[in-house]
């Protein structure tokens, strides 16, 4: 039986990174995953989905923007076929690129459905049923996630698709319902309104991105019903029934019946651990609900083996998994990891771009934390204006005692690069005097960034001095 100082089962954002850093480390390390490197997030999660998001505004643009401009653009079309082709494409170039990594740092890559055994080998099932077990001092549990069905009838009727079947429609689709208003709900309402389709959006909770800053939800539900997405919150789906030409979707809404229909009923909300086979007969490990239970340095109640990502608590998010598997592997080779898990930026690639890291004015406020809260509109930032870039804002959250930057919130163009900014003050404590005596280059989207931070302690020549909010 071949042996192994480090096996991980699943080569996900969380998995490969985690074997990467352990062969870095001198660790001999295997990496087992049955389908391809990269898992959810590069095969079918994030960088599909914003693929067709930059095909789908690069199409908008064009029939909305162009005149504006001075540019001629008539009659504008769009290939659907050739959008899932230029998706595909993406996804096989950064796949080969984690394949070449992997090898690069001389990773065993081992085809095959991984389950941990009571002895703490591994055993690898292939395509053809065949069964190969390792061994190895220690295993590193890196299954991801998977979509959820929720329970209601009509949930297996053959039109109703988790974002796993969305990204395998090979058509464009006329109409879409999809349940659900978190992130993958919203960024699929952006592609497909985009592209022309009729979306309607059912979600459970008070208002779209719930977990978000509440400006941020309200704004975005503004933006999506301007581009024609039908959005009904505070509505619980009941059942799902064909109908001619589609499925038609029955819901209370605030105690109200109504209906929806559209050519796919698209269920996007949550994804739930991938789990199923990856124990073997024996196997007693701690379990959080659904989830692995893990200790602070992601250890599972068996010793030797570990958990990290999406099948174990924390934020379900492709980087947080990344850094957790950075993070595990310095702990179990007694290093001392540099990387802070206590910061986490979230983004939601809709447009504009959505970004979060640290507290929101809600959660201090929760918290008994005085801050000081400073804003800046990007309708006055110059390189929106030249861009035409929707209406958005950058937000900055102050502990008032000190000004020390405890949270930002951002949405507007480029969002999504600029929170790191924000997440690199939060996790070295700095002041708001501090990130404003950094000049920023004229005209960039970044300047905001300095505007807002003056408003929050009252510099700008724009506002008046801010109060402390409690």
């Amino acid at each position: 039986m071949e042996k192994f100082d480090l096996i991980v089962i699943g080569a996900g954002p969380g998995g490969y990174v985690a074997a990467i850093k352990a062969a870095k480390l001198g660790m001999n390390t295997a990496v087992v995953e049955n389908i391809r490197a990269g898992g959810t997030c590069l095969n079918r999660g994030c960088i599909p989905a914003k693929a067709m998001i930059h095909a789908s505004e690069n199409y908008k643009m064009m029939v909305d923007g162009c005149e504006e401009l001075g540019i001629s653009c008539e009659n504008p079309s769009f290939n659907y076929g050739k959008i899932v082709e230029y998706k595909k494409s993406t996804t096989d170039t950064l796949v080969t690129g984690i394949e070449g990594l992997l090898d690069a740092n001389g990773i065993t890559r081992i085809e095959g459905k991984g389950r941990l055994e009571a002895d703490k080998s591994v055993t690898v099932t292939d395509t053809e049923g065949n069964e190969t077990s390792y061994e190895a001092d220690k295993v590193i549990i890196a299954t991801g996630s998977v979509p959820a069905l929720i329970p209601i009838e009509g949930i297996d009727l053959p039109g109703v698709l988790t974002s796993d079947g969305v990204f395998a429609l090979e058509e464009m689709p006329e109409s879409l319902v999809i349940i659900g208003g978190g992130v993958i709900g919203v960024e699929f309402a952006t592609v497909y309104a985009n592209l022309g389709a009729k979306v309607t959006i059912i979600e459970a909770m008070p208002k779209v991105l719930d977990m978000l800053d509440k400006e941020i939800s309200q704004n975005l539900k503004m933006i999506l019903k301007k581009e024609g997405v039908d959005i009904h919150a505070n509505a619980m789906c009941q059942k799902i029934e064909a109908v001619d030409g589609g499925y038609k979707v029955t819901y209370d809404e605030k105690g109200k019946i109504q209906e929806a229909t559209g050519q796919y009923v698209v269920c996007a909300a949550g994804r739930k651990p991938n789990l199923d086979g990856v124990f073997g007969e024996g196997v007693e490990i701690a379990m959080a609900g659904k989830l692995i239970d893990t200790n602070e340095n992601f250890e599972t109640s068996i010793p030797g083996v570990y958990a990290i990502g999406d099948c174990t608590h924390g934020i379900k998010l492709a980087h947080t998994a990344s850094a957790q598997g950075i993070y595990c592997v310095e702990k179990m080779a007694g290093h001392t990891p540099e990387i802070n898990l206590d910061v986490i930026p979230s983004c939601v690639y809709t447009d504009p771009e959505i970004a979060q890291v640290g507290m929101t004015e809600e959660d201090a406020k929760a918290a008994g934390i005085d801050v000081k809260v400073g804003k800046f509109i990007m309708s006055a930032n110059g390189k929106s204006v030249i861009t035409k870039e929707k209406r958005g804002f950058i937000k900055v959250v102050l502990r008032a005692e000190d000004d020390v930057i405890i949270g930002s919130q951002m949405m507007c163009a480029r969002a999504t690069d600029m929170i790191s900014e924000m997440g690199t003050a939060i996790v070295n404590k700095l002041t708001a005097q501090q990130i404003i005596s950094a000049v920023r280059p004229h005209p960039t989207y970044n300047e905001g960034i300095t505007e807002a931070f003056e408003d929050a302690i009252g510099e700008s020549l724009h506002t008046a001095p801010k109060r402390r909010r409690k």
